[in-house]
């Protein structure tokens, strides 16, 4: 697969979507995802909602690493930039629930990186499950005493320079893998569901996707507008209050302009608060209530905290007449933090 410093060969091209963007194809690639994820229709789960949406999941959570995970679709590309720049540690950071960061840590050890991961805090006993797996791919995990964002920002900046001290070459990978090249994966995602579900006879109504640094927002908005659909791309906000992740999506779109060839109005960003409850990582009854009907109609499990807040949101809407018509849920991922909230209640 290619060691530090090397982009590793071997990326079948013919898994890109024949619309890929000349410039998004164009860029390297490290091979993390074997083939396109499932999109599944569900249909005891769309009778469950009365009937008038036609729900199909696009299932990222079954991507091959690490229990998977949307995030896999930004770390093609950005462990490919980093090897091209001749990095040998990959650093991160995020919440303690971090798909990002565990995901972050599996790609760096597929691809022979070391991985430094920062974690807001307060730390907590016993650690979290998705820290536990950081440190079981191999990650060296620092916590932040507090859980204020700048902290963490200060700590990656502290780590970054302890490791420049001793001779490494860091790559800082934003958190969520958000910026215009880790988006374009997200472009490539989109497009495949366009085209999963155009083979399956159906043209969504809208897209419903758990929303939270943007990336996967503004990478579905952009694989929308060159798919030529008019599915609206429904965010529900998961961590970051709308009003500070609408302009982060903006910036985003206006990022990818160049790697896509379109423009898409920052009035498109569809983007709702009415799910997220009290905190990102804190559990609200209707997600809870949404994760149980999904795991009783059909099997497929969503965490809590995060994916079933979006799940949450589609139920609402479906119920209320605002969702008719073919839905695609997009499952982010997020298991792990599924066992966390079960074991402590």
């Amino acid at each position: 697969m290619g060691g530090p410093g090397s982009v590793a060969p071997g990326y079948d091209a013919a898994m890109l979507p024949p619309d890929a963007p000349a410039a998004i194809a164009a860029l390297p690639r490290f091979p993390l995802i074997d083939g396109p994820s499932p999109l599944q229709r569900v249909e005891r789960f769309s009778a469950a909602l009365g009937g008038a949406v036609d729900v199909w999941i696009k299932r990222e959570d079954l991507l091959p690493l690490a229990f998977g995970g949307n995030k896999l679709r930004n770390l093609e590309l950005l462990v490919a930039a980093a090897l091209a720049d001749g990095a040998d540690t990959l650093v991160t950071s995020g919440r303690r629930w971090s798909n990002h960061c565990r995901l972050t840590a599996a790609a760096g050890a597929k691809a022979g990186l070391d991985v430094h991961v920062v974690l807001n805090g307060p730390p907590v006993e016993p650690a979290g499950a998705n820290q536990r797996l950081d440190e079981l791919l191999g990650a060296t995990v620092h916590v932040a005493a507090t859980d204020e964002r700048a902290e963490r920002a200060a700590l990656v900046e502290r780590v970054v320079a302890d490791l420049r001290g001793a001779g490494r070459r860091p790559f800082v990978v934003a958190v969520g893998g958000t910026g215009p090249i880790g988006a374009a994966g997200q472009v490539l995602a989109g497009l495949e569901a366009m085209a999963q579900a155009r083979a399956a006879g159906i043209e969504p109504a809208a897209i419903v996707l758990p929303s939270a640094t943007g990336g996967t927002h503004a990478g579905l908005l952009v694989a929308s507008r060159l798919a030529g659909s008019m599915a609206r791309i429904v965010g529900i906000a998961v961590a970051t209050p709308s009003a500070d992740l609408r302009p982060a999506i903006a910036a985003l779109l206006a990022g990818l302009e160049p790697l896509a060839g379109v423009a898409v109005d920052p009035a498109e960003i569809e983007l709702s608060d009415d799910e997220r409850g009290p905190a990102y990582g804190t559990r609200t009854r209707d997600a809870d209530d949404a994760a149980a009907l999904l795991a009783r109609t059909e099997g497929i499990l969503v965490d809590p905290v995060y994916t079933a807040k979006a799940l949450a949101g589609l139920i609402a809407r479906a119920r209320d007449g605002r969702l008719i018509g073919s839905v695609v849920f997009w499952h982010a991922g997020g298991t792990p933090a599924l066992f966390e909230t079960l074991a402590t209640g």
